[in-house]
């Protein structure tokens, strides 16, 4: 017992280390001033809004990307893939009065999802970048040359990754929740990451490629729900760079629902399992910048869910008296210590990010004991589901996030 205990406190102690040193850097990273002295010449870039069934939220989305300001030339493509509601009347409306922006419907084909209509994007525009930006983004004015700037001055960069922020975070609870978990896992780790290590990823939406590092390394992996995280570990392995760029931004919807949050979690979590099972059969995520990846997605989706547990169990154990106090006291140092550090995260990013009220404080304060411990339920749902497609030798369907 005592050897068990050793371990695990040896285990969590490194990882406690691990995660204090990223937030300080992220910390010092998303701190720090920079000046860009523009460029000379801008490329053309393409922008692809992958839709379906958008009309809730598109107005104001194309409203945001013709209003962007960049000075070279932008083509916009909202890619309908076959949207049953108003989404094809607001993108006409929007073709018809701006030349630079098309409204691409996208054939049906299999299987469904983000990934197959970028391809299909991809097929169709020329520029030497492309950016994709949900369907439900408004992009700030500046967002799109900040990305530009980044990949074009910083050396092997094959593109740029923004900010991701929530528009709807006063809503409720959950989707202040929401928002100070961007803001930690999507901003400060990630910042952190790119300082220590030089390496990002990409996040899905405001995200900037230059569209040879696709023509060498393929395009979109069509099975992959989390076809953010798989192209990033392609990338990579190709020695590209995708520098993190806090102040590029765009804000976007999240879930106001509990219900909502499950299905979208639930298909990130099986992408991400996806990425896992390839990760445990072959060697070559273990190698140079690929092993930073490799480490973040191993630290998330097995040893935090894992701690959550033990946790979990040994406060429950120790209610119940079944354990002894001479061991029960090194495992309430280590979960002290770890929620010490994930508040003391909520708080920085909450400073940082100029969103600290008395409300996202007392938020901050029960983030771990509810919002943390629906990852465990989150997990094995996504588990079981997934589990149950390979069995049945099913492809996983690409579950849409409900707009309002």
């Amino acid at each position: 017992m005592r050897y068990m205990l050793f371990i695990t406190s040896s285990v969590f102690g490194v990882v406690i280390l691990y995660y204090c040193i990223l937030t300080v850097f992220g910390v010092y990273y998303r701190g720090k001033h920079r000046e860009n002295p523009g460029l000379k010449y801008y490329p053309s870039v393409d922008i692809l809004i992958p839709a379906h069934n958008e009309g809730k939220v598109l107005q104001k989305t194309l409203e945001a990307m013709v209003g962007l300001a960049y000075p070279g030339e932008v083509y916009i493509y909202l890619l309908n893939d076959n949207s049953q509601d108003e989404t094809a009347e607001i993108a006409e409306s929007f073709s018809n009065k701006f030349k630079n922006l098309y409204h691409i419907p996208v054939p049906e084909g299999e299987p469904k999802g983000k990934s197959r209509v970028l391809n299909y994007g991809l097929q169709i525009s020329k520029s030497e970048y492309f950016v994709v930006y949900d369907a439900d983004n408004q992009p700030e004015p500046e967002a799109l040359r900040r990305l530009v700037e980044a990949a074009e001055s910083i050396p092997n960069a094959v593109g740029a990754v923004g900010y991701v922020r929530t528009i709807n975070e006063n809503t409720n609870w959950l989707t202040r929740m929401i928002s100070l978990e961007f803001q930690i896992f999507q901003l400060l780790m990630q910042s952190g990451r790119w300082t220590l290590f030089k390496t990002g990823s990409l996040t899905g939406t405001n995200m900037l490629l230059r569209r040879s590092t696709l023509d060498k390394i393929g395009e979109y992996d069509v099975y992959a729900l989390a076809e953010d995280a798989e192209l990033t570990l392609r990338i990579t392995k190709a020695g590209g760079l995708l520098p993190i760029i806090p102040e590029a931004v765009t804000w976007e919807q999240e879930p106001q629902k509990i219900k909502i949050l499950i299905k979208q979690r639930t298909r990130w979590l099986q992408g991400n399992l996806y990425l896992l099972e390839k990760m445990f059969s072959s060697f070559e995520y273990y190698r140079g910048k690929m092993l930073v990846h490799t480490l973040q997605q191993v630290l998330v989706y097995v040893i935090f869910l894992v701690f959550l547990v033990i946790s979990d169990a040994w406060f429950i154990a120790g209610l119940l008296g079944l354990v002894r106090m001479d061991t029960s006291i090194p495992m309430m140092l280590i979960w002290y210590t770890s929620y010490v550090l994930y508040t003391s995260q909520l708080f920085s990013a909450q400073i940082m990010e100029k969103t600290i009220s008395p409300l996202n404080i007392f938020i901050g304060f029960i983030m771990y004991f509810t919002y943390a411990q629906l990852f465990i339920f989150l997990f094995f749902r996504s588990l079981y589901y997934y589990i149950k497609a390979k069995k049945k030798r099913q492809i996983i369907s690409w579950e849409k996030t409900i707009r309002f």
